[in-house]
């Protein structure tokens, strides 16, 4: 069995992940990876000193490579083992594409989300309905025997009037989603990875490594 290691110290994008390499990345029941937490391999690790770059593809790179190069220095190999590296965020049309590359870290990295929510819902207020447009990015970094592969992908949707949702982490509880009527924080977890941008971007992901 592979181990990946993935990229991230995100409880909830270690979750999403975990969960759909178990349901879907599987042989006869049997999953085909075993998924390692950056913190279980590196504790302590800087990721955010690797997250300062102009795109989402150009963060994601720049993670996974440094994941490898600092697990290079285990006893690990290529032939053991793979780095999974995500960089994601909303894009919100209305605002200029804001809180886009730079989502983590929208008003301060420890900035709690409600707060966030309500300076994006505060700017919005004037905005209708037919201009909330939004989008979930999610870029994938795969490192893979020596060279990084990346995998793109979105969800369209658009800024509900107010935080709706217990699920999901992060901006999910005001992407509102109008194929489902609900936010991406009311679908349970199995669903939103049908059809979420990482949940799309982790299908690249198997399909390339199967």
């Amino acid at each position: 069995m592979k181990n990946i290691i993935v990229a991230t110290n995100n409880i909830g994008k270690i979750t999403e992940i975990k969960r759909y390499f178990e349901e879907v990345a599987c042989a006869d029941g049997q999953p085909l990876f075993n998924i390692l937490p950056l913190g279980d391999v590196l504790p302590n690790f800087d990721l955010e000193a690797f997250e300062d770059g102009n795109t989402f593809e150009e963060n994601a790179r720049k993670k996974v490579a440094a994941v490898a190069r600092a697990v290079g220095c285990r006893p690990f190999n290529d032939e053991d083992f793979y780095v999974l590296a995500d960089d994601s965020g909303l894009e919100i049309d209305a605002l200029n594409g804001l809180p886009g590359v730079d989502s983590a870290n929208f008003m301060g990295r420890e900035t709690p989300y409600s707060l966030r929510f309500d300076k994006i819902l505060h700017d919005m207020l004037d905005i209708p309905n037919e201009d909330r447009t939004a989008r979930f990015i999610c870029v994938m970094a795969l490192y893979i025997e020596g060279e990084i592969k990346t995998f793109r992908a979105t969800i369209e949707g658009a800024v509900a009037d107010k935080p709706i949702g217990n699920g999901g982490f992060g901006y999910d509880p005001i992407f509102y989603i109008p194929k489902f009527d609900c936010t991406a924080a009311e679908l349970p977890l199995w669903q939103k990875n049908e059809i979420s941008h990482r949940g799309k971007a982790l299908k690249m992901v198997v399909n390339h490594l199967k």
